[in-house]
């Protein structure tokens, strides 16, 4: 059995916890997955995701959990800075995969292998429903925008200038805005009146139940759009398009 310790956000340990599903498959092993919920994500699995045959899954509270610390001492542990100094654009080379020994717990927001699949996690009932209520006021062609303007090169100017870019190529376009910055919300309202639909109600904190639970309602509404505009460096950007395989492009950066 593989242990796998996801750690950071959701959109990291989503990509984690992919990752080492790719890396049990490769081995013929059995996958569980050690959930901590702490301020980075303060929201226990399942209130986010329906039960999965893909992998086994414990919730804990603390650094401290006894059986998270007995795995510990007992299984060679491989973190982030092992996994970065191996990977490749494939993964983990296969030379360095037959020099781990049975006993593996991975604690990591690497993306250790590429994979696209997704399935495993299916939004709770209650989730999916308000997806689903956002969504219905999606028109024709809708395009999400993952908007975290402080990253990198994805500036304000360089989203409105996507915006805009869209609208001249389809003036039916509505846009889905993701975004933690209300203030980035209100100045593109101005620029864009009646062409915004968001979850207005949404919580930003991500040390609790709620919020965690609107930020996947924000990954589940954009991967349901026709195109992203995200930003530089953005997990959340390249996960929200993973799911269903639409196009994305990152503001600031030449389509």
């Amino acid at each position: 059995m593989i242990i796998i310790q996801p750690i950071g956000g959701l959109c990291n340990r989503m990509r984690a916890i992919n990752s080492a599903r790719v890396l049990a498959k490769k081995r013929g092993e059995t996958l569980k997955v050690i959930w901590n919920v702490n301020p980075e994500l303060g929201c226990p699995f399942e209130e986010l995701f329906q039960k999965t045959d893909a992998f086994s899954l414990r919730n804990i509270h603390s650094k401290w959990d006894p059986q998270k610390v007995f795995y510990q001492l007992t299984r060679m542990v491989v973190g982030n800075e092992e996994l970065r100094a191996n990977r490749t654009e494939q993964g983990l080379p296969d030379a360095y995969l037959a020099s781990l020994p049975k006993n593996l717990y991975i604690a990591t927001e690497e993306h250790f292998f590429p994979c696209h699949d997704y399935s495993p996690f299916q939004p709770t009932t209650e989730i999916a429903d308000r997806v689903n209520a956002i969504t219905a006021g999606f028109k024709s062609h809708n395009v999400g925008i993952d908007n975290k303007p402080a990253i990198g090169k994805s500036s304000t100017q360089a989203f409105i200038d996507a915006m805009q870019k869209e609208l001249s190529m389809n003036p039916s376009t509505m846009f889905y805005l993701a975004t933690d910055d209300l203030s980035e919300e209100a100045n593109l309202r101005r620029g864009f009146p009646d062409r915004i639909i968001s979850n207005e109600t949404r919580d930003l904190s991500r040390d609790s139940v709620n919020g965690v639970k609107d930020a996947l309602l924000d990954l589940m509404c954009l991967s349901k759009t026709d195109k992203i505009i995200g930003s530089y460096f953005s997990s959340f950007t390249d996960i929200a398009a993973d799911i269903n395989g639409i196009p994305k492009i990152v503001a600031g950066e030449e389509s």
